[in-house]
């Protein structure tokens, strides 16, 4: 067995009892060209116009992507397609050209783990050699695709290559679109030593997947990271390489968090088309509950549909439940303005960035916090001491499960939360500090044991008398 066989099948039947349920038997068809010829010739046509077209769909995008085209310059590639020779390894370049991981990282893998799986593709988790852990996909034997595809045509090998075009789609896409809101790609392999058909392995960066559940419980300041990620990555899809792209698949579960940033990780139903229209009413943007009217442009597209598929769906999936919940009162007038806007589609994405970036200066400088009334001079400094660590009272939502633990702009801010908690008897400012930069304060009832910290300072409330307590 080759390197993807005893890298990853020996893995996944170590780590699952599903291995039989991982495998499509796909029968060999001879080699070289002649094994592509004697694939097309046994093939249902259906499947192979299907596989043609996903064909083609897959050199534009990787010829757009080798000469920086915009996908308004996309045209079908000036060749005939011969339907005898519809073999992936020329749009991947050279094995030499590829950078990152390959095959010969798969022979080697320490562990294997289930992460999930789709319609189409399996993600497997799993360790390499050096320690470092990487998420695997592959085309998915028992997925809804696959099967539909059998059912409908009853080809195994075809249906599998029918697949795999997905996963190619993905793989170009990862390669060529740069953002630190897509997920990266890490290596590829391409293995054909299974069977009479190659099989596709992409190796990604590990991440999180988006439990909005848990995201509902985090700090505002957490929750708005995620929601300015995602504006900024729409942002540069508006106007990528390839043109303006629409994430047809718009979930939470297409995203993960890596190191605490939202990335895309399914790009396989990613889409450069933009609906052809003659006039305005040819151009509806339709959703389960709101239909928007949009103009046809002079090159017989509809105007931005793509770029606005893709504000609304981040509006309903992910303004609507992060945005505005437990936001400093002084945002929360901007915060209704851009949910109104972008649940309106007044707003397109530029002007949703930009409204995005109002809000993230006016938090991270404290300007928000003019005309307040001044608590400071209520608290007693204790310079270069904090309290020795223990559960305490707990306000929400924290950056801690053992206390309360907020973020705040300067000791004046502290000070107005903790004269706002009954319970409270002064904080703590240290040196830990936030994604934006303002730092955290831990807020007390009670203060046992100082410890000596040079870059600490204690705060405790006039009225509560330190010297006795301590």
């Amino acid at each position: 067995m080759g390197a993807l066989g005893v890298g990853v099948l020996l893995g996944i039947a170590l780590s699952l009892a599903a291995l039989a349920l991982l495998k499509l038997s796909i029968p060999a068809t001879g080699t070289g060209n002649g094994k592509h010829r004697s694939f097309v010739d046994s093939m249902n046509q259906g499947l192979l116009k299907e596989i043609e077209k996903r064909h083609v769909d897959l050199a534009l995008y990787h010829r757009a992507l080798q000469r920086g085209q915009r996908s308004g310059r996309l045209r079908t590639p000036n060749y005939e397609l011969d339907l005898g020779n519809l073999d992936w390894t020329m749009l991947r370049g050279p094995e030499s050209a590829q950078e990152g991981l390959g095959c010969q990282d798969l022979s080697a893998l320490k562990q294997v783990d289930y992460l999930g799986s789709g319609f189409t593709k399996l993600v497997l988790k799993a360790t390499l050699a050096d320690g470092r852990a990487v998420a695997l996909k592959s085309v998915h034997g028992e997925g809804s695709d696959l099967r539909g595809c059998m059912e409908l045509y009853g080809d195994p090998a075809g249906c599998y290559r029918l697949a795999t075009y997905k996963l190619l789609k993905e793989v170009t896409l990862l390669r060529g679109l740069q953002h630190p809101g897509i997920v990266q790609l890490q290596g590829q392999c391409y293995d054909n030593s299974l069977d009479g058909d190659t099989r596709v392995t992409a190796m990604l960066e590990l991440g999180c997947p988006l439990e909005m559940i848990k995201l509902l419980q985090t700090p505002w300041e957490e929750r708005f990271k995620i929601c300015l990620n995602l504006v900024q990555l729409l942002h540069y899809l508006a106007q990528s390489p390839l043109g303006s792209i629409a994430l047809l698949d718009f979930q939470p579960r297409q995203f993960v968090l890596v190191d605490g940033k939202l990335k895309v990780t399914d790009l396989d139903d990613a889409s450069t088309e933009e609906l052809p229209c003659r006039k305005d009413d040819d151009c509806r943007l339709d959703f389960p509950t709101k239909t928007f009217a949009l103009r046809c442009a002079p090159s017989g597209t509809c105007e931005r549909i793509n770029e606005k598929r893709n504000l609304y769906n981040a509006y309903r999936y992910f303004f609507t439940y992060l945005l505005p919940h437990s936001a400093p009162p002084a945002l929360q007038p901007l915060l209704y303005d851009i949910m109104n806007a972008t649940g309106d589609l007044r707003y397109g994405i530029n002007d949703t960035l930009e409204a995005f970036e109002t809000v993230f200066h006016l938090y991270k400088s404290g300007l928000y916090l003019h005309k307040r009334p001044r608590y400071l001079k209520d608290y007693t400094p204790l310079k270069g001491f904090r309290i020795k660590e223990i559960q305490d009272y707990k306000c929400w939502p924290s950056f801690s499960h053992l206390g309360c633990l907020l973020s705040i702009h300067n000791a004046e801010e502290a000070a107005a939360i903790c004269s706002s908690h009954p319970q409270c008897q002064g904080f703590v400012i240290g040196e830990a500090r936030t994604w934006t930069g303002r730092h955290l304060a831990s807020f007390r009832s009670t203060f046992t044991e100082l410890v000596p910290d040079v870059k600490s300072v204690v705060y405790v409330k006039r009225s509560w008398n330190v010297r006795e307590k301590l």
